[in-house]
């Protein structure tokens, strides 16, 4: 297999491209499970309803009347908060997903694996660029360069998907194909440590950071297939072959905070790896944008 080194960028920054598809209130009940004035205490008095409509499309199952009453609780209490948060939030649709029965320290536990982020003294910072006659509008999934929406499951390991975004990205920029690669490499062999934060290591689905990862995949020499190395969302033993090797990272770059200069690095270097605050999923589809 042809190996390709690559340079790739690192944004740490709350951005991402907009995502979503096209969907009816009417194809989907739970779309939007938000109540008008006045009749939250009628919702609640459904909530039963919505509660067996879930377990039926999510597959949930309790091992306890106990255990089944306390996560019926949660959801009613989500229900409330995603409510509030339409009306902080009316242009993002909320309402049930699979982790409604979950509490938010339950969710940041299970699934939010980024470790606190400091840059490593010997970070590469990207150039200034020009902003002017930057365009309105830009995306990366209309040029070939994103793969399909993947799922980390039960996993911190959204470091890992960060940084395989990116490099897939780089990859179609320097040879015109898409692959898609493999995260599951780097939760199995990944266990770099930042050398300015004392105890900062990748860990697999206990959390990691993108600049580790990219550091880890220079000096493994690069990253596997998916095909190859396909996806678990658990933590496992190293199976890393080096002769399967799909791309590889020559450096990577530190991009501005400021938003033209994410921008101007975005339409210019391809797809970032980006860091986003995700308090609890309790909208089902958003947009989020970069105002240049």
């Amino acid at each position: 297999m042809a190996r390709y080194t690559l340079c790739a960028l690192l944004l740490f920054a709350a951005v991402a491209a907009a995502a979503g598809g096209a969907s009816t209130d009417a194809d989907d009940i739970l779309i939007r499970q938000v109540v008008p004035e006045g009749e939250v205490e009628d919702h609640l008095l459904n909530a039963e309803h919505h509660f067996s409509t879930f377990k039926a499309k999510f597959g949930k199952t309790y091992a306890t009347k106990e255990e089944h009453d306390h996560r019926f609780g949660v959801f009613k209490s989500n229900m409330r908060r995603a409510r509030l948060h339409a009306q902080l939030d009316p242009s993002a649709v909320h309402g049930v997903t699979k982790f409604s029965d979950l509490t938010p320290a339950e969710f940041h536990r299970k699934f939010l694996g980024l470790k606190p982020l400091r840059l490593p003294a010997h970070a590469q910072k990207a150039p200034i660029l020009p902003t002017n006659n930057l365009p309105k509008d830009f995306d990366w999934r209309d040029k070939g360069a994103v793969t399909n929406v993947k799922d980390q499951g039960s996993c911190g390991s959204c470091w890992s998907f960060s940084t395989t975004g990116a490099l897939e990205g780089a990859h179609f920029l320097a040879t015109g194909e898409l692959v898609s690669l493999s995260e599951q490499q780097l939760v199995d062999c990944d266990h770099v440590c930042d050398p300015e934060e004392y105890g900062s290591c990748d860990s697999g689905c206990n959390g990691g950071l993108m600049n580790n990862a990219f550091e880890y995949l220079i000096g493994s020499g690069g990253v596997q297939r998916e095909k190859d190395y396909p996806y678990t969302g658990r933590d496992g033993t190293c199976k890393f072959d080096k002769s399967k090797i799909a791309a590889s990272v020559s450096n990577y770059s530190v991009i501005s905070l400021d938003e033209e200069q994410i921008a101007a690095n975005l339409v210019k270097n391809g797809p970032l790896a980006g860091t986003l605050l995700v308090p609890f999923p309790l909208h089902k589809r958003n947009y989020i944008e970069i105002s240049v």
